[in-house]
């Protein structure tokens, strides 16, 4: 009896679920082994190419270089990706997943341009510039969606706002001959493809993917028909917007590479740096950011405190098409280049996959923008060097960066629990 009642009684025993062996870091660790083998094996021993690669912080090639046997530069750095992928093998230095993907991926990078670039020289300034130029409407597209996302809207019309900030910052820019005005007015155009957005999510509760895509077509075709119409008979009027001045920040433009890159620019570089700092600053350190953060994961609660949870979400939809509309100032009077259809050719649906990539932040957003602006310029520079990897190929490799980014190399993600939910006050 007494045996009975202590079974009865018993507290029962806690069940642990088995963790599994493959891992995010063991899968990875074991797809950098074969990256290295690869490299090791085809980019280096078996490679064709004896000659040494070159790297020069000048912006030009005829720069003093360091050279690298491109063997010798293939296998090293090929054996650093092995060693990261026996790093993510272990289960204790496996917790350190970001840091040795971070070298595994780097050393990857470096092995590729080894073998590529043999016989060559690769002007790092140059390419930092590049990157920074290719980088920077990404970098601005994916701080408009976090800024949404973080709220609980999904924004999908990057690549609209992109485009109607560069059609009228080109058209008021030509008509006031000002590239401030040209700016304003991209800012506006954002702002307006934004404001339809939060209106027919949050107002009408649309499905806010699809409605994107549809916002997405609207712009599209309503600016294809108004360059045909206005600014193709009369370029010279409508369409030859004039371009901000480069301004240097004295001291910081002259640090080798990075100098020139982020310091030897035009406003609208500055104005993404300081966005980037200011977003993020807002988000994790104000208490804007925590009713924004608060609206995006429980709006419910956010309510029950005396949070607008509407209101937030407009508010942050439209200065997300603001920053969106910026972006798309930098295809025009931000680069110098007239209008023409289609102008940012999917740029917007890239800047989403960084800020997927970046993890919803503004931070890792950039740094995810920043290495599919380096891809960019990377392709566009190995065409010109007469590479032996099919132009086909190389035109393909930002977006395969991409598709790669998120859906391996990121690993799980969770976005905000009430993004694309729209909200009815009970």
């Amino acid at each position: 009896m007494t045996a009975a009642m202590t079974a009865i009684t018993a507290e029962p025993e806690l069940v642990v679920a088995p963790t599994r062996y493959w891992t995010r870091s063991r899968k990875a660790g074991v797809i950098y082994i074969v990256a290295g083998l690869i490299a090791i094996v085809f980019w280096g021993i078996l490679s064709g190419h004896a000659g040494n690669a070159r790297f020069t912080a000048a912006e030009q090639s005829s720069g003093a270089s360091v050279p690298i046997p491109s063997k010798v530069g293939a296998i090293v750095a090929g054996a650093v990706v092995i060693g990261c992928g026996i790093m993510l093998l272990m289960p204790k230095l496996g917790r350190r997943f970001a840091l040795w993907s971070g070298i595994a991926i780097t050393a990857l990078v470096v092995a590729f341009l080894c073998w590529q670039i043999s016989g060559n020289t690769l002007p790092l300034g140059s390419s930092a510039n590049l990157t920074v130029q290719a980088a920077l409407p990404l970098v601005l597209g994916a701080l408009a969606g976090v800024m949404c996302e973080r709220s609980g809207v999904i924004n999908v019309a990057i690549e609209g706002q992109f485009l109607m900030g560069a059609f009228l910052g080109a058209f008021f820019a030509t008509v006031a001959a000002s590239a401030w005005v040209g700016l304003i007015a991209a800012i506006i155009g954002g702002a307006l493809v934004a404001a339809l957005l939060a209106v027919l999510a949050i107002r009408y509760q649309v499905e806010q993917v699809v409605l994107g895509v549809v916002l997405n077509l609207l712009v599209l075709g309503l600016t294809s028909f108004l360059y045909q119409q206005v600014m193709q008979p009369d370029a010279a009027s409508f369409n030859s917007p004039p371009a901000f001045a480069t301004w240097r920040i004295p001291l910081l433009w002259h640090i080798p590479i990075i100098g020139p890159a982020l310091f030897e620019q035009n406003v609208i570089v500055y104005i993404a740096i300081v966005l980037v700092i200011a977003v993020h600053v807002g988000l994790f350190h104000t208490r804007w950011g925590l009713r924004t953060r608060s609206v995006g994961e429980y709006p419910t609660a956010a309510d029950t405190v005396g949070i607008r949870v509407l209101a937030v979400r407009y508010r942050n939809v439209i200065i997300a098409g603001m920053i969106a509309g910026v972006g798309g100032a930098f295809f025009t009077v931000g680069s110098h280049l007239d209008f023409s259809k289609n102008m940012t050719v999917g740029k917007g649906f890239i800047a989403l996959a960084a800020l997927i990539f970046g993890r919803w932040s503004p931070i890792g957003a950039t740094l995810a923008a920043l290495l599919f602006g380096f891809t960019d310029q990377l392709q566009s520079y190995l065409s010109l060097t007469g590479s032996s990897v099919p132009s086909e190929f190389l035109a393909m490799l930002p977006y395969a960066v991409t598709i790669l980014a998120v859906a391996g190399l990121v690993g799980r993600v969770r976005a905000p629990a009430a993004d694309g939910k729209p909200y009815v006050k009970g």
